[in-house]
């Protein structure tokens, strides 16, 4: 919940939502103490918070943690930001005796210390000296709102001290609470600080907004200027982002809008997309969490599509043969005419394929179908086993054993030689193996 702040000495406002207020300029404040955030405090936090308090340096909870936690969710990942510099962090922490790992991120201002078996990954207040798209030269600073001011949206610039008060100096918490994306002052600056922007701001849009649709002229504008940006953006950053987009909410809106604004050219989809196509799958795969590649198939006319995505965007290899099996087996493979057995061709896909993602494949090619009945039953399935050796064994043979199909057939089946000097049962099971002897 949160609790309401005292101005001047007397109260803005008794009651559980407090009201804000003003420290400074664009300062919004107001008290949070929920469970998700007193979950936070372990032994680690708890030692980390005293030392910095000790040395006289300024710790926050930043960005994204503190939005999730506004939104009663406890962040998977919790940044903290600070008002010392890395050289002041590391001596800290090198005279209290404190582990520090993974060194890469000093040149950026984040130190990463090791306490009570936890990682704390921290970070000192940066402003942008000089940007070009993709990284940006970064000076440091003691000014929370300066550094809250690089930041893309508002809704991802607020800090938490450890207190439960919150520091907002961008309308952060009033978007949040309205479901509202905007960027942190001008879009066109924010997205040419770095052209990935364009693609968090759809993500997050889809992760935040209630119903899709209401954007600002302004932000949409500044988006299609500024979209060629993302042909320097590497094809794995942009990959992170556009999985999380395919997985979350209004996803069919915003793939349309990513081909309204002439996006798509830029990070790898197809200029003739199918769209029809796209519609309709959305609709099938809708409450069955398809894999980001199942419901991407659905643009690609072609597996030379596929091909041209992974050149661009270096996807993982399961994924691009995710894709090329969608294309390839989506018109063709289908269920089967005789309708008391309509699961055995994706059942005979599975054995013949003899890879062991197959399965999975065609989970995700059923959710494409929208063949939701056959998907449950397919999840219930498996490969039946093989005849075990100590069965093989009680067979009165000589020669070579080969299997050579699998068939699905009720009763038992009867090995038997072509000189008929070989016989053997196999107990009633419904899938069972055929094998010939020589």
């Amino acid at each position: 919940m949160l609790r309401c702040l005292y101005h001047w000495h007397k109260p803005v406002l008794s009651c559980r939502w407090s009201r804000l207020c003003l420290l400074k300029q664009y300062l919004f404040t107001m008290k949070l103490q929920s469970p998700e955030f007193q979950s936070l405090f372990t032994e680690g936090l708890k030692s980390l918070t005293e030392l910095f308090v000790k040395e006289n340096h300024e710790l926050r909870i930043a960005g994204g943690a503190v939005r999730d936690l506004l939104n009663g969710v406890k962040p998977q990942d919790v940044d903290f930001a600070t008002t010392a510099t890395p050289i002041q962090m590391k001596e800290m922490f090198q005279s209290a005796g404190i582990r520090m790992i993974n060194n890469r991120g000093e040149k950026h201002g984040t130190i990463t210390a090791r306490l009570h078996e936890e990682n704390f990954e921290i970070t000192t207040l940066r402003i942008d000296v000089t940007t070009d798209g993709r990284h940006a030269e970064v000076e440091f600073t003691t000014d929370w709102q300066k550094d809250a001011e690089r930041r893309d949206l508002t809704i991802n610039s607020m800090f938490l001290g450890f207190d439960g008060t919150l520091f907002d100096y961008f309308n952060g918490y009033e978007d949040l609470k309205n479901k509202k994306i905007r960027f942190v002052g001008q879009a066109k600056q924010r997205i040419q600080e770095d052209y990935l922007r364009i693609l968090r701001y759809f993500r997050f849009y889809g992760r935040i907004v209630d119903k899709p649709g209401d954007h600002d002229p302004e932000t949409l504008e500044a988006i299609a200027e500024n979209a060629k940006g993302l042909a320097g953006i590497s094809g794995e950053r942009i990959w992170v982002e556009l999985k999380k987009i395919l997985v979350g909410n209004h996803v069919n809106h915003l793939i349309h809008l990513i081909y309204d604004l002439d996006v798509a050219s830029y990070i790898g989809l197809p200029a003739n997309a199918s769209l029809e196509e796209f519609d309709k799958v959305s609709k099938n795969v809708e409450g069955f969490s398809p894999k980001p590649m199942t419901l991407l198939a659905s643009l690609f006319k072609v597996q030379d599509d596929v091909t041209k995505l992974d050149l661009r965007l270096k996807i993982a290899k399961e994924e691009k043969n995710l894709g090329l099996f969608i294309v390839k087996n989506r018109k063709d493979l289908i269920k089967a005419a005789d309708t008391s057995e309509p699961l055995k061709p994706y059942q005979d896909c599975i054995i013949d394929s003899r890879e062991p993602d197959a399965t999975t494949r065609v989970c995700e090619l059923l959710k494409y179908q929208g063949e939701h009945c056959l998907l449950k039953e397919m999840q219930q399935w498996s490969i039946p086993p093989f005849p075990s050796l100590a069965l093989l064994s009680r067979l009165e043979y000589s020669g070579t054993i080969s299997v050579l199909c699998s068939l699905d057939l009720p009763g038992s089946i009867s090995y038997h030689s072509s000189a008929s000097q070989v016989s053997g049962t196999i107990a009633t099971c419904h899938h069972t193996w055929v094998i010939f002897i020589f």
